[in-house]
């Protein structure tokens, strides 16, 4: 088995912003109110031609970049969305048309804001077991396309873009380390779109029930959250025979910075190794921690033999953690992945 890891890194964002202090001219709220609660100031939001196809393949090809890795040298594409341009084809096959990976094949992974992280770990399953040997895993979600702005519980939280890595063969003892992942369909309705879907089709009935916006037991999602996070990154932890002390950085899933702070003190781990971004994006869902990662990169905080943590949790419900040994390097083989099926409709 070989060692899989990241070796390129890519987001893209929309460039609209929208502040907590024009959220106060649309509902009743303040800027005082939302930033205590959740640690937003801000967030993007996509517009009428921004999708999370273009976005993800917007973050993709500046990965492929950064790993020195061209197109047709891509052997599967892994999109974690919950907000696909339409119900099929997949948003992976739309990337893939993008940018032009005509040996790969591609999926969707809809497990919400924990989307990333069980993306990334099929990834390194594929990378380790030599089936493939450059693996393009994207997070991304525009879930203002499906917010209620008259709803003030739920339409401050969310924010668009995209995060994308190359998976690829890397030294041993470096990458991704061990994993944990997990759901609880019994609380599947506490978080969810209910229309759009086979059981509730669009008819002008859900329409106007406001049911393909998105709805969330807010309370519910909260204590889930705050109790999660932690426990699923400790066994992450556990199953590599790591513990806390040996985390240089936790980089959680940015939705709301008391549950990251609950996770945090789970853990035992100082506020000054957790990357934190959420004010300035709000929760970008599957994008949120792959933007993470790209950011505290670029901010030169991830250093070679850095043990980080990623962790998230999300609709379904469900959640997920993965510990990575960082190093960007790839290692260099000759051995081929296996023989590609996917082919190029002319």
């Amino acid at each position: 088995m070989r060692s899989a890891g990241i070796v390129g890194l890519g987001k893209a964002l929309p460039a609209k912003v929208l502040t907590n202090f024009d959220l106060e001219q649309m509902v009743d709220t303040s800027d005082e109110w939302i930033f205590e609660r959740t640690g937003i100031r801000q967030r993007r939001v996509s517009s009428e031609n921004e999708t999370s196809a273009s976005l993800g393949a917007a973050a993709c090809k500046e990965a492929l970049a950064h790993a020195n890795v061209a197109p047709e040298d891509v052997d599967l594409i892994i999109c974690a969305t919950t907000s696909p341009d339409m119900l099929f084809p997949s948003t992976a096959c739309l990337i893939q048309q993008s940018l032009g990976c005509w040996s790969a094949a591609a999926f969707d992974v809809a497990a919400a804001c924990s989307g990333f992280v069980y993306a990334l770990t099929i990834a390194s399953q594929f990378v380790s077991s030599g089936a493939y040997s450059r693996v393009l895993v994207v997070g991304v979600d525009v879930l203002t396309k499906f917010t209620d702005f008259t709803d003030r519980g739920t339409c401050i939280l969310f924010g668009d873009g995209a995060g994308a890595a190359v998976v690829a063969p890397v030294e041993e003892g470096k990458g991704v380390l061990g994993f944990d992942m997990g759901s609880d369909g019994g609380g599947a309705r506490l978080l969810e779109i209910p229309a759009g879907g086979g059981r509730h089709p669009a008819t002008l009935d859900t329409v106007n029930q406001r049911q393909h916006f998105i709805r969330m037991e807010g309370r519910e999602v909260f204590k889930f959250a705050v109790k999660i996070m932690g426990e699923s990154a400790q066994r992450a932890l556990d199953r590599c025979g790591l513990s806390s002390r040996d985390v240089d950085w936790l980089i959680p899933h940015q939705a709301n910075t008391r549950i990251i702070d609950s996770a945090m003190r789970h853990l035992d781990i100082p506020v000054e190794k957790v990357y934190v971004n959420v004010e300035r994006y709000g929760n970008t869902s599957a994008g949120s921690i792959p933007i993470a990662l790209h950011e505290a990169y670029h901010e030169g905080k991830l250093r070679d033999d850095d043990c980080i943590v990623i962790v998230g949790f999300g609709a379904g419900l469900t959640w997920a953690s993965c510990v990575l040994v960082w190093s960007l390097a790839p290692l260099h083989t000759s051995e081929p992945s296996a023989p590609a099926t996917a082919c190029r409709m002319e």
